[in-house]
Parts: C-alpha cells; sequence; structure tokens
C-alpha cells in the first residue's frame, strides 16, 4: 500500500482517549506557533505568498434546510450560520447525484458522473482526470484529504491518486459500536488539524489544499443529547429519527468549529479561503422515503454551499441555480488560475466579485443510480444498468424522468405550495426535448465507462457497504 495513502482502522485499539487526542492536536499548534515566533521581523517584512491556502470542508447527508443559516428554526448550525455569513452563500445549490462517491468525485474533478465513472458507490474513478487538486498540487500546493466514509476508500473509489496524503480516518464504530464503517467528526477534525499544523511548521509559506469530510449526520442518526436542550428536546421523552438527526447536524457543527478555530490560530483569516458544502440532502420521510441516492427529490438534491475568503470575497447571497459541478472551476479561477477544458461546471468568479451580474436561465442537470455495485453483479454493465432517473431544473421548474419500473415523467413547480407533491404532467407524457437528450448523453457516457473495466467488490467492502445501507 502507498504509505501516503493511510489505513488508521487497525490502530483503533491503541487510540487515546479523545481528549487525548485534542491536546496532541494542540500540541502541534503550539510547537508550529513557536516555531514561527524564531522568524523575526525579517519574515514579518515578506511579502505574502500569492495564493491562499484553501480548506475544503463537505458534510454527508446534510440538508441545506437543517441549517439555520437555510432559515430552519432549531438550533442546529450556530458556528456554520456564522461562517457562512462571512462569505457568498449560495441558495440553490444542488448535487449532480445523491450518492456520496459519485457527488465528492464530481465536485473534484468538475465532470458528470457518466463521465467520471464513479457513477455508483464501489465504482472506482477513471484514472487520469485533472481534478482542482491535482492543478493545485502543480502550482506548488501541498494535497491532503480526511475521509471518514467507507465508500471513499481509496481501493473502492480511487480518490487517492489526486493526493498527496489521502488518509482514510476509520478510527470509529459509529453502527452502534458494531462496525468500524466510519469516524467521529472529532477524529476527523483531530486528523486534519494535526496535519495543518504540521505543515504550518515544516513547509512554511507553501500553500495547501486540505478536505476534511464528515460522516454526520449519515444514518444512523445518533442522539448527542449533549445539544438536545438547546434545540428544545427532551432526552426522557420521545426523540424521531428526524430529532436525532438534528443533534447529528448540531455534533458536526461543533467539530467543524473546532477544525476552523484551529487553523484560524496558525493562519491569518485572509489566507484561507473556506469552501464549505455537503455531498447531498437526505429523506427524512417525505414522499414516504428515507435515505438517499435513489431519486432526484428535492430534499436529497439541495446542498448548502458556501465560499468564505475574508478581505476579499464581500458577505452576499446568491440566489441563482448552482451545482457542485462549480466548487472546482471557481476555486481555481478565484485564484487567477487556468481552468482544465475537461470541466463542465460554471465559474461564478466574476459574480463573486461582483463584476457581473447573476447568471441567466441556468439549468443543471442530475442523475440517480442504484446504490453500491456487489461482487456479483455483472460488472461490465453495472454503470448502464444502474441508471435509475435523470433530471433537471431551470429557475422554478423541475422535470424529472423514472426509468425503473416503465418510464414516469414528471413536471414541478417548485414555486407553487404543492412543490414535489403535485405533477404537472399526465400519464404518459413524453419528456421534454431537452431532458430526452440529456437521458441519450447520460447513457451513452455510462455505456462508454462500462467499456473500461471495474473491479467488483471484495466481500470486506461489500460487507461494510451493505451496513450502511448502500447495497440491496
Amino acid at each position: 500500500m502507498d504509505p501516503t495513502k493511510r489505513d488508521l482502522s487497525p490502530l483503533n485499539a491503541l487510540q487515546p482517549p479523545m481528549n487525548s487526542t485534542y491536546r496532541f492536536s494542540r500540541l502541534w499548534i503550539l510547537c508550529a506557533l513557536l516555531v514561527s515566533s524564531f522568524a523575526g521581523r525579517a519574515q514579518a517584512q515578506d511579502p505574502p505568498p500569492r495564493f491562499p491556502n484553501i480548506l475544503l470542508v463537505t458534510v454527508d447527508t446534510l440538508r441545506a434546510d437543517r441549517l439555520g443559516s437555510y432559515g430552519y428554526d432549531r438550533d442546529t448550525s450556530p458556528f456554520i450560520d456564522s461562517l457562512v455569513k462571512q462569505g457568498a452563500q449560495f441558495s440553490e445549490a444542488r448535487c449532480v447525484e445523491p450518492l456520496t462517491a459519485p457527488s465528492l468525485v464530481s465536485m473534484l474533478t468538475s465532470t458528470y458522473p457518466h463521465h467520471h465513472g464513479a457513477s455508483r458507490n464501489g465504482l472506482e474513478i477513471h484514472p487520469g482526470l485533472p481534478s482542482v487538486s491535482k492543478a493545485l498540487k502543480q502550482r506548488g500546493f501541498s494535497t491532503a484529504a480526511f475521509v471518514s466514509n467507507w465508500t471513499l476508500k481509496d481501493r473502492i473509489s480511487g480518490i487517492g491518486e489526486h493526493f498527496d496524503d489521502y488518509q482514510e480516518v476509520f478510527t470509529s464504530k459509529r453502527w452502534f459500536g458494531l462496525l468500524k464503517s466510519e469516524s467521529t467528526g472529532e477524529d476527523v477534525t483531530a486528523a486534519a488539524s494535526a496535519w495543518i499544523a504540521n505543515h504550518h511548521q515544516t513547509k512554511g509559506r507553501r500553500p495547501f489544499l486540505a478536505w476534511a469530510h464528515y460522516s454526520e449526520p449519515h444514518a444512523p442518526y445518533r442522539l448527542h443529547a449533549e445539544f438536545a436542550d438547546r434545540m428544545g428536546l427532551n432526552v426522557s421523552g420521545e426523540i424521531s429519527r428526524s430529532d436525532r438527526y438534528d443533534t447529528e447536524v448540531a455534533f458536526v457543527d461543533a467539530a467543524i468549529e473546532d477544525l476552523i478555530q484551529q487553523v484560524r490560530e496558525l493562519y491569518p483569516q485572509e489566507r484561507t479561503l473556506i469552501l464549505f458544502t455537503s455531498d447531498h440532502g437526505e429523506n427524512l420521510g417525505e414522499h414516504d422515503y428515507w435515505g438517499h441516492g435513489r431519486h432526484l427529490w428535492e430534499e436529497s438534491l439541495r446542498i448548502p454551499l458556501a465560499i468564505v475568503w475574508p478581505g476579499t470575497l464581500k458577505p452576499q447571497t446568491i440566489g441563482s441555480l448552482a451545482s457542485n459541478l462549480d466548487i472546482a472551476p471557481t476555486i481555481l479561477s478565484l485564484l487567477g488560475l487556468p481552468v482544465p477544458a475537461a470541466f463542465q461546471g460554471h465559474d461564478w468568479t466574476a459574480v463573486l466579485r461582483q463584476s457581473e451580474p447573476l447568471p441567466e436561465n441556468r439549468v443543471t442537470f442530475h442523475q440517480a443510480h442504484k446504490g453500491a455495485v456487489q461482487s456479483s453483479q455483472d460488472i461490465e454493465r453495472s454503470r448502464r444498468k444502474g441508471l435509475l432517473e435523470v433530471g433537471l431544473v431551470e429557475a422554478d421548474r423541475k422535470e424529472t424522468l423514472r426509468l425503473k419500473g416503465g418510464q414516469q415523467h414528471h413536471l414541478y413547480d417548485l414555486g407553487s405550495p404543492q412543490g414535489e407533491a403535485k405533477s404537472l404532467t399526465t400519464i404518459g407524457t413524453a419528456p421534454s426535448q431537452r431532458l430526452a437528450e440529456w437521458l441519450d448523453r447520460v447513457q451513452q457516457g455510462l455505456q462508454a465507462s462500462d467499456s473500461q473495466p471495474a473491479p467488483a467488490l471484495d466481500p470486506e467492502a461489500e460487507e461494510k457497504l451493505r451496513s450502511l445501507g448502500y447495497l440491496e
């Protein structure tokens, strides 16, 4: 195994208590500050670095509408709310696909799942694709990732090639203490902050890209009683799954606060560009559906998205349609770097710098697939056989085409009180030409990707993914 791609799960039995873990990361920071103090007056007179650090924070299964900054009335996210108010908040952002690996690969490569190949959990990204992390590495950035979801394991996803250091933080057993499927937010914060402190001490002024992916509030929606009181929840009474989900949001909010505060102890705020988002949302019983991935309901597609760069970007709210495909080209363009021609997202730099108006007639395109690929399935047809639904959004108009069980075409007015509760189409109505063309593009891309061999899941990985609910 590449020594830079570390699976931390064998060290689980040797893990110190959590407060010791935090003391360790704080010690790194104190050491870094001490070393920095010896640089003296000459260093203080050095010109500022050309590029800022990039801190990419993603949260698994986080709905936008469960954050106060997006209108939620419970106190789930005080730190995230204060953070996004410092920068540009996108109020109409959606993911291209509501599954973890496909969505996050699209975020990094600015390509659709039928292009990058990881259209389902358990399928590897095609090797050699350009990405935001590769582009920054070519400009001298140190790049690191800290992932906590089994679907992102390098031997399953192939994402590791896009980072200098790809740390798989699988140190805890979130699933009722039975499985080492993920890790807690505390573990991710400890790993990421220790790496950043070490980078500060050993690499000096060299910029970094650090990606921290948190697993909460992914199922099983554990109850974090320490946050219940401030949300008006009585833990001695009946706590619903949706209530437990909210306490998970509060828990990850606290973990993210600790990470960003530690970064800001090392670097001035203007030295770090922070991008905050989620891979997808979550249905919590709406449309009689719990979970994500197999449908294109708004609860699963809508994601929070904010870019915070104090001193450079003014606080603002962007109400136009946005996609997580837009993240990679926007980061590069904000830094004045060229955007790879293969990127398919929209560059928001001119809007963020308030030199251009919001784009008109923006359309976002989406797709839904079956969960993870099993070793017993026909791997060579796993992508095209897994497609369940395609859709597009234009202004308040949303159009979807369900493929499973015969085609079902729906058109929704998202601006109406009924929203997705009422379809404006009649049974048997054909999709629009634009949606039909989108379906054709997706199917052709999936077929082309299937022509490139993909490894089957090994039994251990298949068991892990089944435990997470990704396998049927």
